[in-house]
């Protein structure tokens, strides 16, 4: 090979090498796909007030922000209904609310329970007279499901848990109010009372 087709196959290894890293570049910095059925609300309001009243005009049941109580729900499982106003100041600090029916099947919950059990930055409660028997909810966005066997709900968790639009990512999830009847779910350095 003389140097003049050395130089062009050095010429051709470098462009290769050059469109080769540009695609991996392009495949980490595209933007995910949007997950089907999730709605955002813009920018939601923030603020303590211990004397806000829920359900909030501008959101659906779950609300998916706005202002609240000052003391957050502590992360965990609840067999009960939790206080409206202590599990949105925890959305704020980065939490996911799995919502769901009272009347939806024991096995629709276990199989609920099995995305917060163990794992931080997770509420489950049920809430009376929401519009869908499940509903994933995080700071500014929502997704209301059919049942506990829908495949979009660990990657809502994945996104969306301390996701974009958490205004505290990384506050407290425990140390707040509530006693879930799963207590290993608490934010990463943080033990209950």
């Amino acid at each position: 090979m003389d140097a003049k087709q050395k130089k062009w196959v050095v010429i051709g290894v470098v462009v290769v090498g050059i469109l080769g890293l540009a695609f991996i570049l392009y495949l980490n910095v595209r933007p995910e796909p949007p997950i089907p059925g999730v709605v955002q609300f813009p920018r939601p309001s923030r603020g303590h007030d211990n004397n806000t009243q829920f359900p909030l005009a501008q959101f659906p049941v779950p609300p998916a922000g706005g202002v609240h109580w000052d003391s957050w729900q502590n992360c965990g499982v609840y067999e009960e209904p939790v206080q409206t106003g202590h599990a949105v100041h925890s959305l704020e600090h980065g939490a996911v609310w799995i919502t769901y029916n009272p009347d939806l099947s024991a096995s629709d919950v276990a199989k609920l329970r099995t995305y917060v059990e163990g794992d931080s930055y997770m509420l489950l409660s049920p809430y009376p007279d929401q519009p869908s028997p499940v509903v994933l909810t995080a700071w500014g966005v929502q997704m209301q499901l059919d049942n506990a066997n829908d495949g979009r709900i660990a990657r809502f968790i994945a996104r969306y848990r301390q996701g974009p639009f958490t205004p505290e990512p990384g506050a407290a999830c425990s140390q707040g109010v509530g006693n879930p009847v799963d207590r290993s779910t608490q934010s990463a350095g943080q033990t209950m009372p």
